[in-house]
């Protein structure tokens, strides 16, 4: 039961500490006189690729594109 209760009074404490101070990484946004770079704006679409279905081509000619090819000596 105390640990529980120290927790809950930790919890309470940590509510009262003040607010930790934001991480610099640059220039502050809030500052209007901050250069900001250009929107570059491009098509959702581009690069897409269409994957249709298309017809089946014969067999024969898909077996000979991946078999092996002709062994010498033999």
């Amino acid at each position: 039961m105390k640990p529980l209760v120290s927790a809950a009074a930790a919890l309470l404490l940590a509510g009262c500490s003040a607010p930790l101070p934001s991480p610099v990484a640059g220039d502050d946004p809030r500052d209007p006189s901050v250069s900001v770079p250009a929107v570059r704006r491009s098509s959702v679409t581009a690069g897409a690729v269409d994957h249709r279905p298309v017809e089946p081509k014969p067999w024969l000619e898909q077996n000979k594109g991946v078999s092996p090819g002709p062994t010498e000596g033999m």
